[in-house]
């Protein structure tokens, strides 16, 4: 939103106030007319009470037309078979999860990053899904206060906030280390706001079955390990407690930077070298907002930076090439913990 949008802004917020019982009785309407996917009906009165993030979110019936704000929560809802009942997608850094392209490409995508509040709302939505605290907050599409005078109802990912600290300027602070369980835990608060919780059930249990496939006699306790996101002027290195973490755990790798607890705090080269990893896992991503975005970037910077090209993981070329969504906190996560397992047999590095 530029200068002097404000004022538009709020006009258009109270007309579409003044519309919202309307929207929402012609909603009805149209849920009750349409073909819809299995399991989408709800008893009069048997709405969907959940304690998100310190929010009370209230569901009155399964959404037909939700938005999702952050590709984590797009990519949940579409494993969840709800491409039928999504009017728009918003904020990815990757392309969609391998399986999903067919489901995704129904799904209007509002904008590659952030869209206004008022594109979302155009959409006339009765539910909308973020990955991220700042994607409803300031700055971000729009506050969950905002979405609520509106009628519409939020869902903020729990992985973004349990047992975490967003209050001061970076990604955050974990106080506690991320589970998978958080993650199937929005699994299963999907699956009850849009009344498919059998198809929740049976996509936790694929996802487990791959973590348990992938790590299967695997013994890495010996080997040591980074994670490097973006930039190379002040690399973002990952923590110990965040979706990194959740791999770390389950290889049963050390990280090197396991003594901080912030998400992704900016780690210098000489650092970095000094801990000499015995393996990078290097984001691979396709946004362009930050130097060496790339892993093709990553590894050029890496090779030829006189600080780093001594590293044994350069040397040797170790390297574990991740997509973005594969280090956030989702279902991804199951596939950097399936990639990094390969690349420690790969190397000879797992007993």
């Amino acid at each position: 939103m530029g200068p002097g949008d404000e004022g538009s802004s709020v006009l258009f917020a109270r007309q579409v106030r003044c519309l919202a019982p309307l929207l929402a009785g012609a909603l009805l309407l149209t849920a009750c007319g349409g073909q819809g996917s299995a399991d989408t009906s709800r008893r009069a009165g048997d709405a969907v009470t959940l304690d998100n993030c310190g929010t009370k979110v209230e569901v009155t019936h399964a959404p037909r037309r939700a938005v999702a704000l952050d590709q984590g929560s797009a990519e949940i809802m579409l494993s969840l078979g709800l491409a039928d009942r999504m009017v728009g997608t918003a904020t990815w850094t990757d392309p969609v999860l391998k399986g999903l392209e067919k489901e995704n490409a129904k799904v209007p995508r509002l904008a590659d990053r952030y869209p206004s509040f008022e594109k979302v709302l155009d959409t006339e939505p009765d539910f909308a899904a973020a990955s991220f605290a700042y994607t409803l907050g300031k700055g971000g599409v729009a506050t969950r206060g905002q979405f609520q005078q509106l009628g519409v109802p939020t869902y903020l990912s729990p992985t973004d906030c349990a047992g975490k600290d967003n209050s001061g300027d970076g990604d955050g602070v974990r106080t506690s280390a991320l589970t998978m369980d958080t993650v199937y835990g929005e699994i299963r608060d999907l699956a009850r706001v849009f009344d498919v919780r059998e198809r929740g059930e049976q996509l936790i249990t694929r996802l487990k079955s791959r973590v348990t496939k992938a790590t299967s006699g695997l013994d890495a306790s010996d080997v040591s390990v980074l994670y490097w996101f973006a930039n190379a002027d002040s690399p973002y290195m990952a923590g110990c407690c965040g979706a990194p973490g959740i791999v770390t755990e389950e290889t049963g790798v050390r990280n090197v930077f396991d003594d901080t607890h912030e998400e992704w705090p900016q780690i210098n080269w000489e650092t970095v070298a000094d801990r000499d990893p015995d393996v990078l896992v290097i984001g691979d991503l396709t946004r362009r907002s930050q130097s060496a975005e790339s892993a093709a970037q990553k590894i050029e910077f890496l090779e030829s930076d006189p600080v780093t090209k001594h590293m044994s993981a350069v040397r040797e070329k170790r390297y574990v090439l991740l997509r973005g969504q594969d280090m956030n906190p989702t279902i991804r996560t199951v596939d950097g913990v399936e990639k990094v397992a390969a690349g420690l047999r790969t190397f000879g590095l797992a007993k």
